[in-house]
């Protein structure tokens, strides 16, 4: 993984993408998919409070646990904006549309099944413990979930 700071070398990749940080080879993010089993999540939907951390984080600003998860989703969109969005949206009680929506791009990259039903289903009966189940995906995949996607996944070394 080649993050380059401050200028506009790219590592020969035109996969390159930028991030707050520098610039971001998306082509070493690959191999993530393959991490664990296609198909299948790595926590189940109602298992919130195996990390108490991220379910407080959840309970109390699930913008927060939102923006974080979309910035890793979108590969580099800005945390705060989803985020605000997020908490714009469920003043209405429409933050489920948003998270049904990065739910599926999260489950289109990473080869996951939608499970237990569909997404904008899990998101409008169960948006805590989908946005918990998201952000700790994403975090056994190797993604250090504050520092977004300026923190490469460790990816196994040949």
């Amino acid at each position: 993984m080649d993050i380059m700071h401050g200028d506009l070398r790219r590592n020969g990749s035109n996969q390159s993408v930028p991030s707050r940080h520098g610039w971001i080879d998306m082509e070493a993010l690959s191999p993530l998919a393959d991490q664990s089993m296609p198909g299948e999540w790595s926590v189940g939907l109602c298992d919130c409070f195996g990390d108490l951390h991220t379910c407080c984080l959840t309970l109390w600003c699930p913008c927060v646990t939102f923006g974080r998860t979309a910035e890793i989703v979108d590969r580099g969109s800005t945390c705060c904006m989803s985020g605000t969005l997020y908490y714009l949206l469920s003043t209405i009680g429409w933050q489920w549309l948003y998270g049904c929506a990065k739910r599926s791009s999260m489950r289109s990259q990473y080869s996951l099944r939608e499970s237990p039903c569909m997404d904008c289903c899990v998101h409008f009966w169960c948006g805590p413990c989908a946005l918990c189940q998201e952000y700790t995906e994403l975090q056994k995949r190797g993604f250090h979930m504050a520092k977004g996607i300026s923190s490469p996944p460790h990816l196994p070394t040949v």
